[in-house]
């Protein structure tokens, strides 16, 4: 067999490795957010002020799902839906930067430690667990971490197997850059980066990194420069899941890239004390080479020192961060068309079903004070006399209502989206009660628009409500009001038995004025003291006022569970 085909075979088997060690992460890190995703959820959105509780939350996030990538969406996905604020998010993401140092350790074990004998054990046990539903992630999780450190070995293998040491071409290739130029430590940062970017996984690009220090080929100079290559790199990630997000999640992401670049620039401007100080930690002099089993450790090491005091010197700063990318990106002026778009709901942020069901109920929530403002302009129609103004309140409700038709569809398909992942029964029936909430709010914008339209045709016809009516239609529509209030407090807050019961009592006081107001009214209409059209028009309202209280009691037992 030729060289030049001995060497393709030996390259295709390295990409392979690479592919092999991606997908063991992804699945590591997928399980685990899976057997861990409401704690997460909880852990992230109970956030406090506090920065140092939000680097060290990110931390331990990120050591925990094994994936600084992971822990950055999520963070830019509780941006988005409201959960987090930009300044805990920065703080978030800056843990988030040191909780990733532990992959690099992870892979440095893996290189220096011939892990065969535990690889083949872990993907039988893993098996076994998968078909046993009750502990298949725990499975899932096994044979990731198998498959990560089985393609450690094999790229290890694959190394030795390519000889490069050997090799004066290469050898003269990489010994023709100049390691003590800073130009040269810039150009394998950009290289890391690009790389890093295309292949999406900074994992990959630590491994290569280790392969060729390793190996002898690379200088820890140039494959340090990889690895802060990798940290600006590694950013595009969270960058891109945030583009079809709002301006909030954007300046998180961005926030992410700025803290990088940072301590990017100011390694470069230290660069060979730095990394001469993080060698002398282990005991590795780079000018002397040899040792080349130390050279992985080293840049675990350079990883950990960079993250490490990256964030020591920036964590101070996070109020500054968060003013820079606010005026990065200003906020927009909004568009009176454009006021109802879903706020919360990204499809494109979706980390695991377990967040996106609370960006669910984020925006079901919003839906709920909407279908309150809706509300609002009914009152607005009922009580104004000028006609140009009716008909300006109208074209708002028939607008509104329209919103209301798409919101309940979009939220619905959603659902039905988050639906097809594997969630906790918590979340399923987070899920059951939220498709309920969404058709009972659209149920109100509906009633909203037919009080509209009622009480437009009245005055249309010149028809105008007498002072005894408007009195109590505004004591039916003060209680509707009150109803959606509770309502939308229930949505977004904890429950509590109180709430239901205030609910039931609105719905209780609704009908025992329904049912007096239409007496009256129909004696009225017997005694000729108004036009039968004006009584029936007012007998509709009344009707339509109930069954707005009937939609918002639907929505709370819904919320409730019953």
């Amino acid at each position: 067999m030729g060289t030049t085909q001995q060497y393709a075979i030996i390259l295709l088997k390295i990409l392979g490795t690479l592919g092999l060690l991606i997908f063991g992460m992804r699945m590591m890190s997928t399980a685990l957010q899976k057997m861990a995703g409401p704690q997460l959820r909880h852990v992230l959105g109970r956030m406090t002020t506090n920065r140092f509780m939000g680097m060290l939350t990110g931390t331990g996030v990120t050591c925990a799902v094994q994936s600084s990538s992971a822990t950055t969406v999520m963070t830019v996905s509780f941006v988005s839906a409201g959960l987090l604020t930009l300044g805990q998010a920065i703080s978030v993401i800056m843990g988030a930067n040191i909780g990733t140092t532990l992959t690099a350790w992870i892979m440095s074990l893996g290189y220096n430690v011939d892990l065969t004998n535990v690889v083949f054990p872990a993907f039988l046990v893993g098996i076994l667990l998968i078909y046993h539903k009750r502990h298949r992630y725990k499975g899932d999780f096994l044979f990731g971490i198998a498959f990560m450190f089985f393609s450690l070995v094999l790229l290890s293998s694959a190394g030795k197997e390519l000889d490069l040491e050997h090799n004066e071409a290469v050898m003269r290739f990489f010994s023709s850059f100049d390691t003590g130029s800073h130009f040269t430590i810039l150009i394998f940062l950009a290289i890391g980066t690009v790389i890093t970017c295309i292949v999406q996984s900074s994992a990959a690009v630590m491994a290569i990194t280790i392969l060729l220090c390793s190996t002898g080929v690379l200088p820890i100079y140039l494959g340090i420069a990889l690895v802060m290559g990798e940290n600006i790199g590694t950013t595009a990630t969270a960058n891109l899941a945030a583009l079809g997000a709002n301006t909030e999640a954007r300046r998180a992401a961005l926030a992410h890239l700025l803290f990088n670049v940072f301590g990017v620039i100011w390694v470069v401007c230290i660069f060979y004390p730095f990394v001469d100080m993080v060698c002398h930690l282990v005991g590795y002099d780079p000018s002397a080479g040899g040792q080349r089993e130390r050279l992985p450790i080293v840049l675990a090491m350079f990883h950990t020192c960079f993250n490490v005091t990256n964030t020591a010197l920036l964590i101070g700063f996070i109020p500054q961060i968060e003013k820079v990318v606010r005026w990065m990106l200003p906020d927009k002026e909004k568009d009176k068309n454009e006021s109802f778009k879903l706020l919360y709901i990204k499809a494109n942020l979706i980390q695991t079903p377990e967040i996106a069901v609370m960006q669910a109920q984020k925006e079901t929530a919003h839906f709920g004070r909407r279908a309150q403002d809706m509300f609002g302009l009914v009152q607005d129609i009922i009580n104004e006399k000028n006609g140009d103004r009716i008909e300006e309140l109208f074209q708002q409700i028939e607008q509104d209502e329209n919103y209301t038709d798409e919101a309940e569809i979009n939220i619905a398909r959603f659902l039905e989206q988050v639906s097809d992942g594997h969630l906790s029964d918590d979340s399923k029936m987070k899920v059951r009660q939220m498709l309920r909430e969404i058709g009972e709010i659209e149920s109100i914008g509906d009633s909203c628009y037919r009080l509209a339209r009622t009480a437009r045709r009245c005055k249309q016809q010149g028809e105008e409500l007498d002072a005894t009516m408007l009195q109590h239609l505004h004591e039916m529509t003060a209680l509707c009001d009150n109803a959606l209030s509770q309502m939308n407090i229930v949505l977004e807050k904890p429950l509590n038995d109180h709430d239901l019961e205030t609910t039931y009592t609105y719905e209780n006081q609704l009908n025992t004025l329904r049912d007096r107001f239409k007496s009256d009214n129909a004696i009225a209409i017997d005694e000729h003291q108004y036009k039968y059209a004006l009584g029936t028009a007012y007998g509709e309202l009344l009707g339509e006022l109930e069954k707005l209280g009937d939609y918002v009691v639907n929505v709370v037992e819904a919320r409730f569970g019953k």
